[in-house]
């Protein structure tokens, strides 16, 4: 299996096992989708995606059907997306995505955050060349079609990555492809259970089991703040997690 399938799993193994948290995370999310581009799914290719998403995280349909209604009203917050960057103690790089209402609070937070932890908050950009911006995108395997035939179907869209993973298919593309990779699975009929951006590191770091509960504490606090949204990093798994 691919280096991107590998990091991904050890994440998700660790981070959606907050079931209150990943459904405030996804109800911003639609909540974004349907302020940009209205409540209706078929109009809407964002919000068709993140109602997959919705119903493979089981989350109740009434908390779905309670996030687009609150979004298309007009005492409803603007989130805004910012994404903070900055090195942990021993050169952790994390990066910090947001949805925040207020910019002013929330990066106070993230800076104190890794200022307290020994760590600093960097530039916008300064960790791009740690990362890989990646869209995912799970399917159900469709009858009569091969891993290497869909893989030379997406090709023309940067997909460079695809896993099996019990009945479903993972497809790795570029951050800027996922319109076309979505459209391109919907009018070919293929059902996409998921669909989420990643960052994966270029390469990862080694620690000790002390720096590793360090740098783990604080992704905690991170994760913890009800503004961040996810939060990546290049610290290696520990063996048995990958």
């Amino acid at each position: 299996m691919g280096r991107a399938f590998e990091y991904r799993k050890a994440r998700k193994l660790k981070r959606w096992g907050n079931m209150s948290r990943t459904f405030t995370k996804i109800g911003k999310e639609i909540t974004m989708a349907v302020k940009a581009g209205g409540p209706d799914p078929d109009s809407n290719s964002r919000l068709r995606v993140l109602i997959q998403n919705a119903k493979a995280a089981n989350m109740p349909k009434e908390n779905v059907e309670r996030a687009i209604k609150k979004a298309t009203s007009k005492d409803e917050a603007n989130y805004k997306e910012v994404v903070y960057e900055g090195y942990a103690p021993y050169g952790i790089a994390i990066v910090v995505e947001t949805a925040t209402d207020n910019t002013t609070r929330t990066v106070a937070n993230v800076r104190s955050y890794f200022n307290k932890a020994g760590g600093s908050l960097g530039t916008t950009g300064s960790l791009d060349f740690l990362f890989e911006h990646k869209c995912v995108f799970k399917i159900k395997e469709k009858e009569g079609v091969s891993l290497d035939d869909l893989e030379l179907e997406l090709i023309d869209f940067g997909v460079d990555e695809m896993d099996a993973d019990e009945g479903e298919v993972i497809i790795y593309g570029p951050f800027e492809e996922f319109n076309n990779i979505q459209k391109y699975l919907e009018e070919n009929g293929y059902e996409i259970t998921s669909a989420e951006f990643e960052r994966i590191p270029n390469d990862t770091k080694e620690v000790t089991p002390e720096q590793r509960e360090h740098i783990e504490k604080l992704i905690e606090r991170f994760e913890d703040d009800e503004d961040v949204q996810n939060v990546f990093h290049n610290m290696k798994e520990e063996d048995g997690e990958e």
